[in-house]
């Protein structure tokens, strides 16, 4: 639904250059809740204003629904009609909900609808269905000062509805809320991704939102993408950044004639006690660091970091033992950080 292949941005002021995007490949599959997540900085929010042309991209091309956006011709207020027609599918829902406070909710939601030409029968109707979708029927005549934060976010993302969109972007939308009203626009997104097929891109800086809500995520560093893919392949790639900062164990080496190993369990696995039964089948003492355990997409997922007596090289069969259960092995380097190994202790 959204690729971007070598997408570049170069901002350019008083003679100096700062490069924001650094040749960004990115795919997004329909119907798909994708987040891209990164530090202040790492490119996520010019990423996302280039993906419906909002920022025009230094280099490289911009594809959704299977339409090049870069191809088409016009720039600000001379926009092509194309371009326009194409943003009209492309719904965004902004960090500061960007409502206009001397209009009702009502009239914001209408306000694209005005935009497009619709009749003023057409914009009500319309409005009122799309408030009622995101559980605001009753709010139709309040303004946006009346309004809580959540609430004004839901409003925005009724406005970013209004054209029919086959895409939502979402541009940190719930950075500014409570934990509480933050869980509760999240799973509206994901009502509305299941019940309208949406598919939506979102940036964020929130881990939680990413493992509450995404099918998919990406990390941002640098203004590059670094990893990306399911949520399920990032925990089951080695040394992964992403699936490290979703669920951190921390826990140091207790000694240096120890090794140090990150279990990733999920599914099956995430019920059998391994551990126990690996002590039991190498009659070795195992000592807990730490552990992380949630449910991501609806199945148990999490990882603990466990240290066993003795180098890496005395423990190579008891590692293959958790292997053969199915579990991700990570072998912690002195720093404790996540190694990939070489071929033979993978």
């Amino acid at each position: 639904m959204i690729t971007t292949t070598g997408l570049s941005k170069v901002y350019r002021s008083r003679g100096r250059e700062v490069t924001a995007l650094d040749g960004v490949d990115l795919h997004v599959r329909e119907g798909e809740v994708y987040g891209v997540i990164g530090r202040s900085g790492a490119g996520k929010s010019s990423l996302i204003r280039c993906v419906n042309l909002l920022e025009r991209p230094t280099a490289g091309t911009v594809t959704v629904a299977g339409q090049d956006l870069t191809a088409l011709a016009g720039r600000g207020p001379r926009a092509s009609k194309e371009l326009r027609q194409a943003r009209s599918r492309i719904g965004m829902v902004f960090q500061h909900f960007n409502l206009l406070s001397t209009r009702t909710v009502q009239d914001n939601v209408e306000l694209p609808l005005e935009i497009l030409g619709l009749s003023g029968k057409e914009r009500s109707a319309k409005a009122l269905g799309l408030l009622d979708l995101v559980g605001l029927a009753d709010k139709a005549r309040s303004y946006p000062a009346q309004l809580s934060g959540g609430q004004k976010q839901r409003v925005g993302i009724a406005r970013a509805l209004a054209g029919d969109p086959k895409v939502l972007l979402s541009d940190e939308a719930t950075s500014a809320l409570d934990p509480e009203t933050t869980r509760s626009v999240l799973q509206l997104l994901r009502d509305l991704n299941r019940q309208l097929g949406l598919t939506v891109l979102l940036i964020t800086h929130e881990m939680d939102v990413v493992k509450s809500v995404c099918d998919s995520a990406a990390l941002m560093d640098d203004g590059r993408i670094v990893e990306s893919g399911t949520v399920g392949e990032l925990l089951a790639t080695p040394g992964s950044r992403l699936a490290a900062a979703l669920f951190p164990v921390g826990g140091e080496a207790t000694d240096d004639d120890r090794t140090v190993v990150d279990v990733t369990f999920h599914g099956e696995a995430a019920t059998q006690p391994v551990v126990s039964r690996l002590s039991r089948t190498y009659n070795i003492d195992i000592s807990i660091l730490g552990a992380a355990v949630d449910t991501v997409g609806g199945l148990q997922i999490g990882r603990m970091r466990i240290e066993l007596p003795g180098r890496y090289e005395d423990n190579v069969v008891p590692i293959g033992f958790l292997r053969e259960q199915g579990l991700q092995i990570d072998v912690v380097d002195t720093a404790n950080t996540p190694v990939l190994l070489k071929e033979g202790a993978k």
